[in-house]
């Protein structure tokens, strides 16, 4: 795999970002490409550049970047909204579609775990998507929130929102709390995370609390039924205890065809390596969808 550090600007916010391209690829070709999205403290150099790494033998040309205020890029840290990271993943199509290598009319989309969400809100709002896949995610805020936390403790995050609610107008700012403060981690995730992530400086830094008010406010089931254009791949681990299953499977039963579900066998996070037997099986199958709708086959050259 040729990698291409880039930076681009979204809403002139200046982020950093890697093109990676397959090791055959010949200048003046125009190839399909993939977008692969992080989830929640996630950063490009970990699962976009994995999920470079497997597809870009897959003949595509592969864009992983990190959402504004996250590792180097710019932005206020501690800020996580993520309507916010929908208008980032947009503006990163954008700039693939000026890139001399990528084939303007064949652009996908993956979201991994919270960015599973980003990836079908941008793909409901922008039609230059051609085909892509949610893994791992939940889809409606609110829901998964509760789903997680007791009866108190749901009441106490919402008397917290709230509060926070009237600090930002007051102060302009909110307040700062640790990433996981309602977010919490089963411990099948947590044991990853403290092997894999923690030891990373890019990650787990204090996260402002209007970050749980903008889950709360995210419903991409409910604008699901507006891909109109792009076919949709949902994966899920079939013994995930950080984002349930039904999550996906609702979001399956509300979407609209065409559409796949795959069942992966595994939990959250813990077959995400590259030679994971459970990831490969996963590699394969989204090399198949994504080859159904934007095959590597349709790759076309300039000519002078």
């Amino acid at each position: 795999m040729k990698e291409r550090q880039i930076s681009f600007y979204s809403e002139g916010f200046k982020l950093d970002g890697t093109v990676y391209l397959p090791d055959d690829y010949q200048a003046g070709e125009k190839r399909p490409a993939i977008i692969s999205n992080s989830g929640y403290q996630g950063f490009n150099n970990f699962y976009p550049r994995l999920f470079a790494q497997n597809l870009t033998k897959a003949g595509y040309v592969c864009f992983g970047f990190d959402y504004r205020g996250f590792a180097n890029s710019e932005g206020e840290k501690g800020r996580v909204i993520l309507d916010e990271q929908v208008e980032d993943i947009i503006n990163a199509i954008s700039f693939l579609q000026a890139q001399p290598e990528v084939d303007i009319n064949q652009v996908g989309l993956i979201g991994w775990g919270m960015g599973g969400s980003n990836v079908v809100r941008v793909a409901a709002k922008d039609k230059r998507v051609k085909a892509v896949a949610a893994l791992n995610g939940f889809f409606d805020g609110e829901r998964w929130l509760k789903s997680i936390h007791s009866y108190v403790e749901w009441m106490d995050l919402v008397k917290t929102v709230e509060q926070d609610r009237v600090q930002r107008v007051v102060t302009g700012q909110s307040l700062y709390a640790d990433p996981f403060i309602h977010y919490p981690l089963d411990p099948a995730t947590n044991d990853y995370v403290q092997k894999e992530l923690v030891p990373l400086s890019p990650f787990g830094k204090q996260t402002q609390l209007q970050f749980t008010d903008s889950i709360m406010n995210m419903n991409a089931e409910k604008v699901v039924t507006d891909i109109s254009t792009a076919p949709l791949f949902i994966g899920h681990g079939k013994d995930n205890l950080l984002h349930p299953l039904e999550e996906s499977t609702a979001l399956y039963a509300a979407a609209s065809e065409p559409k796949q579900f795959y069942l992966i066998d595994g939990k959250h996070n813990d077959f995400m390596y590259h030679e994971d037997p459970v990831f490969q099986e996963l590699i394969a199958e989204l090399t198949i969808f994504f080859n159904s709708h934007m095959s590597v086959d349709t790759k076309t050259e300039v000519t002078a």
